[in-house]
């Protein structure tokens, strides 16, 4: 089996982790893993070298992260995330940083995670929804011949930023992220969720973290972070007022929740700039993770600010294991 920490990994980084299925109450979709994948991954790396989330912190303060230290997260504040792995994370005494965004508390959750669990469950392959979702698209006057033209470039640098991600996988992001306004995207989700009778309305308590919940995370000892309060897909894109409050209200409610201070977050979709870093540092956060393990905005580090740690995917880490078995 090849050692985890060798190029390009061979520095301290997070760990990124989103959905999980037990084949009982979470299905099998695309991009989910099992417990015992997980438990795979954990033995790849090491137990000794991963280290809990608020140790990671000061010792990110401290400059002292040694290259082969990382700390585990969990992003969007998912159920499946504390039925499946949080007895895990229990029974190892690891303590992780789940990164929350907060509109899920107002039963008004964004409807991106609704929208992933109708386009991996209602279709027999994940390649029949977007062969759905495309023609759909082109009923609506969306150029898709025009938009592969002009996106080849765009294309191949996600690839080469997401190696997990298929060509369609990264055509209908591209399409939702940069084509779509966001409440057209939610339109032309919200008719093909009816033309397939999805009552996504019953989705929400299946999916999402109660406050109750959350707050058991907490008092196990699990650094509980910022991720926006909406989770908006292209926050780089926001103004800095609109900003400002995607992640002052998030802090609000976090803290309001788990009554102790804010000090983690990660970037939704991986998407941030100069403002998103100063509104978090305004907000007294001291660490940020990215979603990926290449270099950091317009520079040559990986880890170029503590607003800035790279993370590896799972999916990355599964494929090893698979190489190397």
């Amino acid at each position: 089996m090849e050692k985890y920490f060798t190029n390009p990994r061979s520095f301290y980084h997070g760990i990124m982790f989103h959905h999980f299925h037990d084949n009982r109450k979470y299905n099998k979709a695309q991009g989910s893993i099992s417990k015992n994948e997980f438990i795979k991954i954990i033995n790849l790396i090491g137990k000794k070298n991963i280290i809990n989330a608020d140790i990671f912190i000061k010792k990110l303060k401290a400059n002292t992260l040694k290259k082969n230290e990382v700390c585990l997260t969990f992003d969007d504040g998912l159920k499946c995330q504390f039925d499946v792995i949080h007895p895990v994370l229990k029974k190892l005494k690891i303590k992780a940083f789940f990164f929350i965004y907060t509109s899920i508390f107002e039963k008004k959750p964004d409807l991106l995670e609704v929208f992933r669990y109708f386009r991996t469950t209602y279709f027999k392959k994940i390649d029949d929804f977007y062969k759905y979702f495309f023609n759909f698209c082109s009923s609506k006057n969306i150029d898709l011949s025009s938009i592969i033209k002009n996106e080849k470039k765009a294309i191949l640098k996600k690839k080469y930023i997401f190696p997990f991600y298929t060509y369609n996988d990264i055509l209908f992001r591209i399409i939702r992220d940069k084509y779509l306004k966001r409440n057209q995207y939610e339109k032309i989700m919200i008719n093909l969720m009816k033309n397939k009778n999805f009552n996504y309305k019953g989705t929400f308590n299946k999916l999402f973290l109660s406050a109750k919940e959350l707050k058991e995370l907490a008092s196990f000892g699990h650094n509980i972070g910022l991720h926006s309060h909406t989770h908006p897909t292209t926050m780089s894109k926001l103004p800095k007022q609109k900003q400002k409050f995607e992640f002052t209200k998030n802090n609000k409610i976090l803290t309001k929740n788990i009554k102790s201070k804010i000090n983690s977050m990660s970037h939704p979709c991986g998407s941030y700039n100069l403002n998103t870093k100063k509104i978090l540092n305004d907000l007294d956060i001291e660490i940020g993770f990215r979603s990926n393990m290449k270099k950091s905005q317009n520079s040559k580090i990986i880890n170029n600010s503590k607003f800035e740690i790279a993370r590896e995917d799972h999916a990355n880490i599964l494929n090893l294991i698979k190489k190397n078995v």
